[in-house]
């Protein structure tokens, strides 16, 4: 037999499309060729495979070999390919059965030595092979992140020998089995907080609705400390976003999550670039709004961003994807996430204090490098005071702890789901509509609301979907005056 083909899979983003590795070997002057897009890491593997064949003690065939990765059309990269083309070589050359190779795909970096290395992406590649209900061979260290994919069998193997060996049926490897942890890390309490009562009642009411939030105030008002305990409030994944998340992970070369059903946090600093933040590359790969998908982005110092970054956020904040395009290929990434921002009111941080020093050019610069329309997609804007002295050296009050509060968030959200399927940030126009009825009275309120902050058509609904959000946190069915008030109490002027 002097044509083999080996299945396999290539990565496109969060998918990964099937591809066929066809090795034919031919007559002629002793010889390597590649086909089917493939770029640097792909080529470089007939170097790596001749090697790892040769150490292994196997026969590096003296013949024209032609390797052709189909689809053409489909660039491939990484050095994924390695296992596949190496068994190919194998069985077209008659060292290995070719009938063991129709059931399975295989995935795996080689070594010079012939062990397996992990890759990147290992999970889509594993949902994907479960779909179409086909066995997979990964390298040892990818196999606990395979075999999240419960539809899939997973065979992890450290050696080029030992799949061999498997396909051989001599000695068969065992099917990886891996259930992730439950357990949550122990995260600050929000009691720990001094004061901050209305800050803290904004952060249950982002929680509760998946609402963006922007805290605004002097330094050391407890800005930070707020957004890192909204962790603590939110619910965790079910399994299917708990697995597209990973997925993500994944691809972007991080691996499997330690915690896997807990939602991620994403802090980057503030001279992240826009690319950093949104993803790219010649190879597009997810940036951080992706890596925390489903959970929260944190932008502290908001504006110390550069205003052309913080713009990148718009379309993501609003679609909840991101769409990388580059000359030979393009990637959608997955990017629902909540923004929380922190900032100071002026580049001093004691705006209206004896300390401040700003000149009001000043602090119109620096408000300027957040834009009109990034604020206005921000749902809810507070301001975060100093806190009292009195309070601040004799705390008397604790306040609620971190789980009390986030039982009303899982109960809120369980209704939001039960009623329209989604959280209260997401609801269409038409779904705003249906749940989020006006009496003659309220209509007048939020007329006059609408006139006196200056509120546009996108401001305007997100304030309703706040207020749904209170009345959801309440077990309330219709909107109430005070549901409304307290929204509109959350728009700075």
């Amino acid at each position: 037999m002097t044509l083999a083909i080996v299945k396999t899979r290539a990565q496109s983003g969060i998918y990964s499309p099937p591809v066929s590795v066809e090795v034919h070997l031919s007559n002629g002057l002793p010889s390597l060729s590649m086909v089917g897009l493939p770029e640097t890491a792909v080529k470089e593997s007939k170097d790596r495979v001749r090697s790892a064949l040769l150490n292994a003690h196997f026969e590096f065939p003296p013949r024209r070999i032609t390797i052709s990765l189909a689809p053409a059309d489909l660039p491939k990269s990484g050095g994924r390919f390695d296992l596949p083309i190496a068994l190919g070589i194998l069985a077209a050359s008659g060292q290995l059965p070719v009938e063991s190779l129709r059931e399975y795909e295989f995935v795996g970096e080689l070594a010079l030595s012939g062990e397996l290395r992990p890759i990147d992406g290992i999970l889509a590649t594993a949902l994907a092979c479960g779909e179409q209900e086909r066995k997979l061979i990964v390298p040892t260290a990818n196999a606990d992140e395979g075999a999240l994919a419960r539809s899939a069998h997973i065979f992890g193997a450290s050696h080029l020998l030992e799949v061999c060996a498997h396909l051989r049926g001599a000695e068969l490897l065992e099917r990886q089995h891996y259930s992730p942890q439950v357990n949550k890390t122990t995260e600050a309490d929000i009691r720990d907080i001094i004061g901050q009562h209305q800050a803290k009642r904004a952060l249950e009411i982002a929680a509760a609705g998946a609402h963006n939030l922007l805290f605004t105030g002097p330094p050391g008002t407890g800005k930070t400390m707020l957004a890192s305990r909204l962790p603590g409030l939110l619910p965790a994944l079910e399994e299917s976003a708990a697995l597209q998340v990973g997925i993500i992970y994944s691809v972007a070369g991080h691996g499997l999550r330690p915690n896997f059903f807990e939602r991620p946090f994403r802090a980057p600093h503030h001279t992240a670039s826009a690319v950093a933040l949104v993803g790219g590359g010649s190879n597009p790969r997810p940036g951080e709004i992706s890596l925390a998908h489903q959970g929260v982005l944190f932008l502290d110092e908001l504006p110390e961003f550069p205003r052309n970054v913080l713009d990148v956020l718009r379309e993501p904040l609003e679609s909840g994807k991101i769409m990388i395009s580059r000359a030979q290929t393009s990637a959608e990434y997955p990017a629902r996430f909540m923004l929380v921002a922190a900032m100071n009111p002026c580049p001093c941080g004691y705006l209206g204090s004896i300390r401040c020093r700003c000149t009001p050019d000043r602090i119109n610069r620096y408000k300027d490098k957040i834009s009109g329309p990034l604020l206005d997609r921000i749902d809810l804007q507070v301001a975060v005071p100093q806190v009292p002295h009195d309070q601040l050296t004799n705390p008397q009050e604790t306040g609620e702890s971190s789980a009390t509060i986030a039982a009303r968030v899982a109960c809120a959200r369980n209704i939001q789901m039960q009623r329209q399927g989604c959280e209260n940030s997401n609801l269409s126009t038409r779904q705003l509509q249906e749940v989020c009825s006006l009496t003659a009275s309220q209509t007048s309120l939020m007329n006059a609301a609408i006139e006196r902050l200056g509120l546009s058509a996108r401001a305007y609904h997100r304030v309703l979907k706040v207020a749904r959000t209170i009345a959801d946190l309440e077990g309330t069915t219709a909107l109430e005056d005070h549901h409304l008030t307290e929204a509109l109490g959350y728009r700075l002027p």
